[in-house]
Order: C-alpha cells, then sequence, then structure tokens
C-alpha cells in the first residue's frame, strides 16, 4: 500500500521584543493547526534556553549561538513535515537571515510592538530592572532590535487583539501553500516586502 504523501514542513519564525506577544500568538496559531490534523511543536526562546541553551548569556556571540541552535532543530523537523514554529526575540537580522537559509521553508513574521506598550504589558518586571540598569544586554534596553527589512508578515500587537493577529499568520500560511486556504476564503495577508 503506497504511503500517503507528506505534508511539507516549515518554519515560522515568530521575532519582536520582549512582551510583543510572540508566544502568545504562537499557542494560538498552534492549537488551530492542530485542530486542522497538522503536526506541530513549539520552539519557545525561554523554553529553548532551560533545554537547549542552559549556560549561555546574553551578549552577542551567544544570542546567535542560541539562534542557531534553535534553527539547527527547526531544520530537522521542518525536513520531516512537522509545522514548527519558533518564538525567539532572535534581535538580530544576520542570524535570523542564517536561519532562514538553513531551514529553507521559513516564514518571518515580525510581531511589530512599541517599546513603551512592551514595557507596560511587563508582568515580570524586566524592562524595569533593565532601566534601573539592573539587568544588562536586555533587547530594546541596552541592546539593540534589528527589526526585519523583508517579512513575509507584520503583526502589530498593539492594535491587533492576539486571535486577529493568528488569523492572519494563518491566512499568510494559506498564501504560501503550506496550509490550505479558510473555508471562508483566504485571509489577506501582505506579501512579503519592505517594512512601511
Amino acid at each position: 500500500m503506497p504511503e500517503e504523501p507528506r505534508e511539507k514542513g516549515f518554519t515560522l519564525w515568530f521575532t519582536g521584543l520582549s512582551g510583543a506577544g510572540k508566544s502568545t500568538i504562537a499557542r494560538l496559531v498552534a492549537e488551530r493547526l492542530r485542530a486542522g490534523g497538522r503536526r506541530v511543536e513549539i520552539l519557545d526562546g525561554d523554553e529553548v534556553r532551560r533545554h537547549l541553551s542552559q549556560g549561555l548569556g546574553f551578549s552577542k556571540e551567544d544570542r546567535d549561538t542560541n539562534v542557531r541552535r534553535i534553527a539547527y532543530v527547526a531544520s530537522l523537523l521542518t525536513r520531516n513535515g512537522v509545522a514548527v514554529i519558533t518564538a525567539a526575540i532572535s534581535p538580530y537580522r544576520e542570524a535570523r537571515e542564517w536561519a532562514r537559509r538553513q531551514i529553507g521553508d521559513f516564514v518571518e513574521v515580525y510581531v511589530r510592538c512599541p517599546l513603551d506598550v512592551c514595557a507596560a504589558r511587563d508582568v515580570k518586571g524586566l524592562y524595569r530592572k533593565a532601566l534601573a540598569g539592573e539587568i544588562s544586554n536586555f533587547t530594546g534596553i541596552s541592546d539593540p532590535y534589528e527589526p526585519p527589512l523583508h517579512p513575509e508578515l507584520i503583526v502589530e500587537t498593539h492594535r491587533e487583539t492576539p486571535s486577529e493577529s493568528a488569523a492572519k499568520v494563518l491566512g499568510c500560511l494559506a498564501r504560501l501553500g503550506y496550509i490550505p486556504a479558510p473555508a471562508s476564503g483566504p485571509v489577506e495577508a501582505p506579501a512579503r516586502g519592505p517594512l512601511p
């Protein structure tokens, strides 16, 4: 009996400041993909640091190493037909582009949110500590964040609900051919291009 054709794997790479909403949207998208019968793995930045990147700090070199590790695991899963969702700040453009080249089926989603909104959402008080100088190498405060120049999609979590952002992501995946279009028709998502 012939094997059923394997679904095409892909990596959905969420990038943005701490508190922008990456993990929240990732979980919503994962739920909807699983409901559609897809095999899904989430590689959350905090969890990866606990289990795969213990001992790494927050220097540029260590952050890039962390991104390379996430990309390696994502590439293995992607080539085996899994829908991989990463939610990590991944602040440096060069490291994200390296991940894109390694993985191939790579969909970059810029979770854009103003710094003051991210800081206001921060339940752990990390921004307050960073502003007080108690945390060094904090992205957006004492370390840079380099926004993507040509992401496949931008979601703006200060203007959209998590559900609206997740719907845009699913629409983008459908437009790119990774998942079937929603029954009610495709959700419009902007084509990959320069940021406004």
